[in-house]
């Protein structure tokens, strides 16, 4: 299968993403929109993932590249390929099928529990999943569900934690791929995003959950990974 991948900061790749890929035998190749990278043609493609990054999907007079990679998802989900989005990658999907993109109520960052929605049984490969399991988060926007989408989870500081869009397509806003050493990039970069609130952990508790909660999600990662390729 061929796998592409849109990366927008270099401080937030693939992580564990990336040993499964590799395992798989699949051919994997990338646009790096920090690099100027450009797009390859969708027919060449299987399989789109979108990650995450420190922009808003309204940032269009910043990134100049945004409405290019906008039309590049659209044009990917009306192919019916495989798209998987991660936290602005969810946000991006949502906002080419026509759902708002806005301020969440709480900004979340941290390890926080997710629930899967009573809806979310008849989704073939968010099934995988248990009915709650810690994840990491880190946003302070929020998405909305598209018309004729599922939304499948929730968390205590967010309403939309994820949606699937026909049978294909798959938008999480929080992050199952994260590796110790991905924490520890997002917190160098993005440390003045540490402010207090209820759902904003501090950075020795962010690089603690690592310990307790990264062998699992692994595990979740490559299960969600799995059914989405069957």
């Amino acid at each position: 299968m061929r796998i592409h991948y849109l990366q927008h900061v270099a401080f937030e790749d693939l992580a564990n993403m990336e040993r499964w890929v590799r395992s798989e035998g699949h051919v994997l190749t990338r646009t790096r929109f920090h690099h100027r990278e450009r797009l390859p043609a969708v027919k060449e493609i299987d399989w789109l993932i979108i990650l995450g990054g420190p922009m808003n999907v309204y940032d269009v007079e910043r990134y100049a590249w945004l409405p290019r990679e906008k039309a590049f998802i659209e044009e990917a989900i009306h192919q019916n390929k495989r798209v998987l989005g991660v936290c602005l990658g969810a946000q991006l999907i949502a906002d080419v099928l026509g759902a708002p993109v806005e301020r969440n109520p709480e900004r979340e960052i941290g390890w926080f529990p997710v629930r899967r929605t009573a809806e979310a049984a008849v989704c073939p490969f968010f099934s995988v999943l248990p009915q709650e399991f810690h994840a990491f988060h880190w946003h302070g926007d929020t998405f909305g569900i598209p018309e004729g989408a599922l939304r499948l989870a929730a968390s205590d500081a967010c309403a939309n934690q994820a949606f699937r869009y026909g049978d294909r397509v798959l938008a999480l806003q929080f992050h199952l791929e994260t590796t110790r050493e991905s924490v520890g990039r997002l917190v160098r970069h993005c440390a003045d995003e540490l402010v207090a609130g209820p759902y904003v952990q501090s950075e020795e508790a962010l690089r603690a959950g690592c310990v307790e909660h990264i062998p699992k999600m692994q595990e979740f990662m490559t299960a969600l990974l799995h059914a989405m390729s069957l």
